[in-house]
């Protein structure tokens, strides 16, 4: 399997529809602390069928929906 591309909305950190593209080869996560490289992993993981919050770092299955922030409300939906 290749990973071509990951589109995230309402996931985690990523209230806006983001894009994510990953080029041929191997591809390298990098960003300063709090970025959300380790969400983009999480994603991965949610995607490919992990149905336990645990894996993805959370308590709950509900924690992986955008939860909000001061400048922008919590989204309703995760994709």
């Amino acid at each position: 399997m290749f990973l071509r591309s990951l589109n995230l909305l309402g996931f985690k950190t990523f209230a806006r529809a983001t894009e994510i593209r990953f080029e041929g080869g191997v591809t390298g996560i990098v960003g300063p602390n709090g970025s959300g490289k380790t969400n983009i992993v999480d994603a991965v993981k949610w995607v490919l069928g992990s149905g336990q919050a645990k894996d993805i770092r959370g308590r709950k299955m509900e924690e992986v929906i955008f939860a909000g922030g001061e400048r922008r409300s919590r989204a309703s939906f995760a994709e």
